[in-house]
């Protein structure tokens, strides 16, 4: 894997005729394979028109569209660092990321273009263009004039590739600096690990700003050679319309969950799928059994984060180089992939024997190389002997299936006991009437930390807040018990589906203050 710019790896797998096509999009547009070549190789052209410094960030924040990707391969083409930006940030976090990384190119849509490029100047960008979703913008006028052949540039698997900023649900978003290594191990790894054939078809259904959708889906795709149905935004109906013509969907839960409640859903939609695979928030096993139920297909689930790519997955089948990796199991996170060490460690730094919850640490080619411009920060989260704390709290069973249990900094200590609130959620979900809920950890006086239970009704249905305590004390220590419970319409969410804890527990905090 020396030497190589992950884009080079990616063209490689093109197919020979040029002329197939590579993406279709919902609004009826066709792609070919050529067609991307020749636009990344304008767009590589123009950034290198520009003679930016050697190793360049290049900050983009734009709706999701087919151009879009051309710039994410382009300026991994051209030797830069692509750096994606969710497009719900407002002004003050744009400020703080273009402050952070520095940006020698910005890119944005012609609407936010005003204060965009005001922030972006000011803080020394010297190139801001336009991108929009519907192929305007000063971007595409100003690679138009640029030639379609391009050399791609040379690139380590050490060097820097993108930086994706951490969503920073505690202090200050962190940027985790990918390498082309880091991210073409990962993508060669999923493509034998979940069995990617000839002739495979992506349903792309995911925002490009995110690990999930820009890498584990889009390389999955690319180092195949394999077409993409392209979604703008997801529309449950529309999905599983277009199942008959694909074979791989990669989707968060929320958007099971959406397919799940269509009549048109059922197992002769789906006849032509061959792998179903969910991340980036929990899959609630009821949304995994009603799934298999109405389907016939079981949903691969896996793990990953920012920092790491893909760390886990169950298993895509029978496979006789990995034994006992056969069946998938709903609840569980999988096997660490081949290559990847994981191991579950208690506070005072032991390796904890199989089944004992504790913190997840991971070792491996995807691991990233670090937090941009944090050294302290990057040296804390990596243990002397190279293993990554993860900050995901978990266990590993007796055949080897690891469960993640919750994230550490929502682990609740009350009364001095550790209270895991997934644990909690799971007893709560099984109850009659409830859809989802989420636990999160408030001050108290007496015991430092209290756990609050927030809760949804399935439509239809009543829950009482005194009923999913009583239930829950009939089940569990009362030191696990949740000190109050509130029923509610919906739970805050980000664009990946996750529940933002941090939200509700600013909303409660005050609850059991003097």
């Amino acid at each position: 894997m020396k030497n190589q710019n992950l884009f080079t790896a990616l063209r490689a797998a093109f197919p020979a005729d040029g002329s197939a096509m590579a993406i279709e999009t919902d609004e009826g547009l066709q792609y070919s394979w050529s067609d991307l070549d020749r636009a990344t190789a304008m767009m590589a052209n123009l950034l290198k028109s520009l003679a930016l410094p050697e190793g360049s960030r290049v900050a983009v924040q734009v709706e999701k569209s087919v151009e879009a990707l051309m710039l994410y391969l382009a300026t991994l083409r051209a030797g830069y660092v692509f750096l994606p930006l969710n497009t719900a940030y407002q002004s003050a976090e744009i400020e703080y990321f273009i402050g952070n990384a520095e940006p020698a190119v910005v890119v944005c849509s012609a609407a936010n273009f005003g204060w965009v490029s005001k922030i972006a100047f000011k803080a020394g960008t010297q190139h801001v263009f336009t991108l929009n979703d519907d192929r305007t913008g000063s971007l595409l006028e100003r690679a138009a004039h640029q030639s379609d052949q391009h050399q791609a540039v040379p690139r380590q698997a050490d060097d820097l590739a993108a930086i994706l900023y951490t969503s920073g649900t505690t202090g200050r978003s962190k940027g985790a600096m990918l390498t082309h290594g880091n991210m073409l191990s990962n993508a060669l790894t999923l493509q034998d690990y979940w069995g990617w054939k000839k002739g495979d078809v992506l349903i792309h259904a995911l925002p490009i700003f995110h690990v999930h959708g820009l890498f584990v889906a889009i390389h999955g795709a690319l180092i195949n050679g394999s077409k993409m149905i392209w979604m703008a935004k997801f529309d449950p109906k529309r999905a599983i319309a277009y199942m008959p013509q694909a074979t791989v969907f990669m989707g968060v839960p929320t958007l099971y969950v959406r397919m799940l409640a269509e009549p048109s859903l059922n197992k002769s939609a789906v006849q032509n799928m061959r792998l179903f695979i969910a991340g980036s928030a929990p899959l609630l096993i009821e949304t995994f059994t009603e799934w298999q139920e109405k389907t016939g297909h079981t949903i691969l689930e896996r793990y990953g984060m920012s920092e790491t790519a893909m760390l886990t997955s169950n298993p895509y089948g029978p496979d006789k180089r990995y034994a006992k990796q056969s069946e998938r199991r709903g609840g569980t996170v999988g096997f660490p992939l081949p290559g990847v060490s994981l191991r579950v460690m208690g506070d005072g730094g032991q390796t904890l024997p199989t089944g004992e919850i504790g913190g997840i640490q991971v070792k491996g080619p995807n691991v990233f190389k670090g937090y941009w411009r944090m050294p302290e920060k990057t040296a804390e989260e990596f243990t002397a002997d190279g293993f990554f704390k993860t900050g995901d709290v978990g266990k590993v069973d007796e055949r080897g299936y690891v469960t993640i249990v919750g994230r550490s900094k929502d682990l609740i200590i009350s009364g001095g006991y550790n209270v895991y609130p997934a644990e909690i959620e799971g007893y709560i979900n099984e109850m009659k009437g409830v859809a989802e809920s989420a636990v999160v950890g408030v001050p108290h006086p007496d015991f430092g930390e209290v756990g609050v239970a927030v809760v949804i009704a399935k439509p239809g249905a009543s829950v009482q807040p005194d009923a999913v305590l009583a239930g829950l004390k009939a089940q569990l220590a009362n030191f696990k018990i949740p000190k109050r419970c509130f029923v509610v319409a919906e739970l805050p969410r980000n664009t990946m589906g996750k529940v933002q804890k941090n939200l509700l527990r600013d909303q409660h905090k005050a609850l059991f203050s003097a």
